[in-house]
């Protein structure tokens, strides 16, 4: 019996049941690691003061008539709004205060309870105190706080 000899094949050989693999293409780059975060675990929203002595906010973000938002009041603001809506539990989600600037502040709470929270700031009529009336407003929401951010800077841009 003959032996056959091992024959390197081509690309060429059109002989029926016998293909070839084609050259492979050299990597350029090299996938270190891959991850997708689908859902964060925190939610952020940019609120603002308004109360009715400011009619016009000015470019620092405190009102034309000084008012100015701190931490504190911020924090029972908020508290205030999710207490009126949902009672005892509103009172039970956890805030963090992360920025207050002029008449501005972040705000870091649980991404599931963004919705809620949301719907409270929006549905509360706010406090009145010595006739004037001030109330939060929401100028934006997202899982992301570097969206909000950059929403403000955009703002900044087309404003002046």
């Amino acid at each position: 019996m003959a032996e056959q000899a091992d024959i390197p094949m081509t690309g060429t050989d059109t002989s029926p049941g016998i293909t070839a693999a084609p050259p492979k293409k050299s990597q350029k780059y090299y996938e270190l690691a891959t991850t997708t975060i689908s859902a964060p675990p925190w939610a952020y929203a940019h609120l603002e003061l308004v109360s009715s002595s400011t009619i016009i906010t000015t470019s620092d973000g405190a009102g034309a008539g000084g008012e100015e938002l701190d931490a504190l009041q911020a924090r029972s603001y908020c508290a205030a709004a999710l207490k009126q809506f949902l009672g005892v539990r509103g009172t039970a989600i956890p805030l963090d205060v992360l920025k207050v600037e002029g008449a501005e502040c972040w705000v870091r709470l649980p991404r599931d309870d963004l919705g809620a929270f949301a719907a409270a700031v929006t549905a509360w009529q706010g406090t009145t105190q010595s006739g004037c009336r001030s109330t939060l407003r929401i100028r934006g929401c997202s899982d992301w706080l570097g969206t909000l951010v950059g929403r403000q800077a955009q703002d900044r841009l087309w404003t002046g």
